[in-house]
C-alpha cells in the first residue's frame, strides 16, 4: 500500500534472499533464548509456531486477521509465566492472554483503517473492512472485555490497589481513544494507534507497583 511503499523490502532496498537471511538470524536467536528455558516453556513456545507461520496469510483468507495476530502476539502472556514458574497458572494466564488478544483487536483495527482504501483495491481483508461504520461499537466491546479480563487475572493472583488503579486508567484511556477516533483520517488513526504505548506503560506500572 502507499503508506508502506518505502519500507526496505517493498522499496527494493534489500532482496528477498537478504530478508530470508535476516529472518533466519532472528529465528535462530529466538530458538537460543527458548532453549535456555525449562522444558514446559520450550514445548509451549514451540506450540506458537503454527500461529506465527499462518498469521501472514490470514488477511487473504479472513476478515479477522487481527484476531489471529492477537492470538500470536500475546503468546508471551503464557510463556512469560511458565518461564518463571515452570508451568502455567491458567486462572491467571488465560484471562491475561484474553486481555492481550482484545487489546490487539483494538489497536490493530485502528491501524488497519489507515489502509482500508488500498486494501479494498488489492483484495486484502481486515476487521476495519468488516466493522466499517460500526467500528467504535466493536472497539468498545473489545475494550470492556480487556478490562474485565485484566481484573479477573488480577483477582486470581491477589493483585493490589495500584494494579486496579492502572486498569481503571487503561479503561479511561481506551474510552477516550475510541470516542475521539476518526476512522476516515489516516493520520488520526496512526495517532490513536501509537497512543497505545501509554496503555502498555500504565499497565506495566500498575503491575510493578502492585507487586511492590
Amino acid at each position: 500500500v502507499a503508506r508502506t511503499a518505502s519500507r526496505p523490502l517493498a522499496a527494493g532496498d534489500i532482496s528477498t534472499f537478504q530478508s530470508f537471511v535476516f529472518l533466519g538470524g532472528q529465528l535462530s536467536l529466538a530458538l537460543c533464548v527458548l532453549l535456555c528455558l525449562n522444558y514446559y516453556s520450550i514445548v509451549l513456545g514451540a506450540a506458537s509456531l503454527s500461529l506465527v507461520i499462518t498469521y501472514p496469510l490470514m488477511k487473504r483468507i479472513t476478515y479477522w486477521p487481527q484476531l489471529v495476530l492477537g492470538l500470536t502476539f500475546n503468546w508471551g502472556a503464557l510463556l512469560g509465566w511458565s518461564a518463571i514458574k515452570g508451568s502455567c497458572e491458567w486462572s491467571v494466564c488465560l484471562p491475561l492472554y484474553l486481555a492481550g488478544v482484545m487489546w490487539t483487536l483494538v489497536y490493530d483495527t485502528i491501524y488497519a483503517h489507515q489502509d482500508k482504501r488500498d486494501d479494498i483495491i488489492i483484495g486484502v481483508k481486515s476487521t476495519a473492512l468488516q466493522f466499517k461504520e460500526d467500528t467504535k461499537q466493536w472497539l468498545s466491546g473489545f475494550s470492556l472485555a480487556m478490562v474485565l479480563s485484566l481484573c479477573m487475572a488480577g483477582m486470581n493472583c491477589n493483585q493490589t490497589f495500584p494494579y486496579y488503579s492502572s486498569v481503571a486508567a487503561v479503561g479511561a484511556h481506551l474510552a477516550h481513544q475510541i470516542y475521539t477516533l476518526d476512522i476516515d483520517k489516516p493520520e488520526d488513526c496512526w495517532k490513536k494507534f501509537a497512543s497505545n504505548r501509554t496503555v502498555g506503560v500504565l499497565l506495566f506500572t500498575g503491575i510493578v507497583l502492585g507487586n511492590l
